[in-house]
């Protein structure tokens, strides 16, 4: 009784270098999907949002499970294969809550919205839960730390914690213009907030990219000490 609580895994080290490549590999899939609608389908966000979102969330899922399931954390008790399963259910559990909140937000209902609040919360799991269910799996701990207390430390933590807060804050500064009576195609569910969503996630990927480059640094001065 009362024994010692287990001590946490620490994230495996990361270089400067796969942690820049990673970013890179992930912030490219935005540009990409969105130049395969333009050039294969011909359509773009305001003219078609179901399919553009679709798009994107088939590049974007994909290459965030399998990026950040390489880094997992617990790589001897956890196959590759297996945070990839992780990055998966996290996509969908993490589209759950993305829609619940979004309709307790002001989201619209209806059979009209379901299909684009839905690929649009897929979306929105890509660029939050995914990245840390295939690094953490179910670790509570770990999970609080990043997102309930906000506490990121080491390159790890920093990829997935920036991103995924950057594009939540993003997709809620792309929701303002939709109530204004403005009359625009783009006000539509969900355009503003995936403009938003995407801006904000590439921005934090810009910031991540900021502080891993200052914790490499860091570390070779320590080092070099």
């Amino acid at each position: 009784m009362g024994g010692p609580s287990a001590t946490p895994t620490p994230p495996p080290s990361v270089s400067t270098a796969t942690a820049t490549a990673v970013h890179a590999i992930c912030g490219l899939g935005l540009p990409l999907s969105n130049w395969i609608a333009r050039y294969f389908y011909s359509h773009n966000l305001v003219s078609n949002p179901l399919g553009t979102i679709r798009l994107a969330l088939a590049v974007q899922a994909s290459l965030a499970i399998l990026c950040y399931s390489f880094l997992r954390r617990d790589r001897n008790q956890c196959s590759l294969w297996k945070a990839i399963g992780r990055g998966a259910v996290g996509l969908v559990v993490g589209a759950l809550v993305m829609a619940a909140g979004a309709i307790v937000l002001g989201a619209p209902v209806g059979i009209k919205y379901w299909a684009k609040t839905a690929y649009w919360s897929l979306l929105m799991s890509s660029f939050t839960v995914v990245p840390a269910a295939s690094v953490f799996g179910s670790s509570w701990e770990d999970w609080k730390r990043l997102f309930a207390d906000t506490k990121p430390s080491g390159i790890v933590d920093y990829m997935v914690c920036i991103p995924a807060h950057a594009a939540v804050i993003g997709a809620w500064i792309g929701a303002w213009p939709m109530p204004l009576d403005w009359e625009r195609p783009w006000q539509e569910w969900p355009i503003c907030v995936t403009y938003g969503a995407a801006a904000g996630y590439l921005i934090g990927l810009v910031v991540s990219a900021g502080f891993i480059l200052f914790c490499g640094r860091r570390e070779q001065h320590v080092k070099g000490d």
